[in-house]
């Protein structure tokens, strides 16, 4: 009984230390990342989310910027991601459909400044972008989107591996380009082997060299270990995103992930999330895809446990709950989901110039 409570108070002791150089701006290592990570108990955890909202609070404040998605082109990929019901690979109920015209994208950023969200992202299912008639229309849609004036024009369209394409995004007044790590490097080729990881982190350096800010995160629940997600946690600050969103998997009928992962208990996500916001203190940690079936009532929990961000409105190909549901949490809360600007955080990730090798 008596060693039981000196361990927990050593267990609590050393998060509340942790929490604190955290507080004070200092970064904590790969160890204690891990071991963070490793947390087994429930009442550690809740000492850990604790912690974790008081730094989301040091540095974010009380508001929470809001995004939504619009897909521009669905369906078709030639891409393997085991998670995606829009690879040609597997049969799913997936809509397929071409590049859209610029009358949907319009609407859905009136519709998105309507309910108070700062960024829409334009996403592509495709492997990537070269110079083509593709690119233009792309550009096409981000300059009309920004001369709207609704919301700050985001994208998300794969890989990029030409610097130029990169340029051409940025001088279209794109500026912030989603490409997600999704795990760690170790336990990429089990998420995908149509592109490397390496292809993905080239692709944020192009984008970084182009001045576009980056979002890039992962997926929980896919059947990677705990040392994965702590990988990816690094590896996310070594290549100075500044979004980092969070998606929980949802595994879509067809898909390989549908049957082989194992899923993530919601109290698991909880701690992730807490775990992502001591490693990643100053980036705005979004909540995305997954949220409303795998946290279920636990929804408003994502802020306690160190969340500054969420989307909004429907994912690619599955439903979320409600805008207005979701703008009541957050009242509900307290928390404020309107941004005076588009801009990004005073207090956002640094611009690291380099993209560490090996990552």
């Amino acid at each position: 009984m008596i060693s039981n409570v000196v361990d927990a108070i050593s267990t609590q002791e050393r998060i509340a230390t942790l929490g604190q150089r955290v507080l004070k701006g200092e970064t904590i290592t790969r160890e204690e990342g891990s071991w963070l990570f490793s947390l087994e108990k429930t009442a550690d955890f809740f000492d850990l989310m604790a912690w974790a909202n008081r730094i989301r609070e040091h540095y974010k404040g009380n508001k929470v910027h809001l995004c939504s998605i619009v897909n521009v082109k669905a369906g078709g990929c030639s891409e393997n991601c085991r998670f995606c019901s829009q690879s040609a690979a597997y049969q799913t109920d997936s809509p397929r459909y071409g590049l859209v015209d610029l009358p949907p994208v319009l609407a859905a950023a009136e519709e998105a400044k309507a309910n108070g969200v700062t960024a829409l992202g334009l996403v592509a299912a495709w492997k990537g972008l070269d110079e083509g008639p593709i690119l233009d229309q792309i550009c096409e849609r981000l300059t009309e989107l920004k001369d709207s004036g609704q919301v700050r024009p985001d994208a998300s369209l794969g890989i990029i591996k030409n610097p130029k394409v990169a340029e051409r995004l940025k001088q279209a007044g794109l500026e912030c380009y989603n490409h997600n790590l999704e795990s760690s490097k170790r336990f990429y080729p089990e998420v995908c082997t149509s592109h490397t990881y390496e292809d993905r982190v080239n692709t944020i350096r192009h984008l970084k060299s182009a001045g576009i800010k980056i979002c890039s995160g992962g997926i929980l629940g896919m059947g990677e270990t705990r040392e994965d997600r702590c990988d990816l946690a690094f590896a996310l600050r070594d290549v100075g995103a500044n979004i980092v969103p969070i998606n929980i998997l949802n595994p879509i009928e067809g898909t390989p992930m549908a049957k082989s992962a194992e899923g993530i208990a919601p109290m698991e996500v909880l701690k992730s999330i807490a775990c992502f916001r001591f490693i990643l203190p100053r980036q705005e940690i979004m909540i995305a895809g997954g949220r409303s079936i795998n946290l279920r009532d636990l929804q408003g929990m994502i802020f306690m446990a160190g969340a500054s961000a969420m989307m909004v409105g429907n994912y690619l190909t599955t439903l979320n709950q409600s805008v207005e549901k979701d703008l009541q949490m957050l009242r509900d809360l307290g928390l404020d989901p309107n941004w005076e600007k588009h801009g990004f955080s005073d207090q956002e990730a640094p611009n690291q110039v380099e993209v560490l090798a090996g990552v």
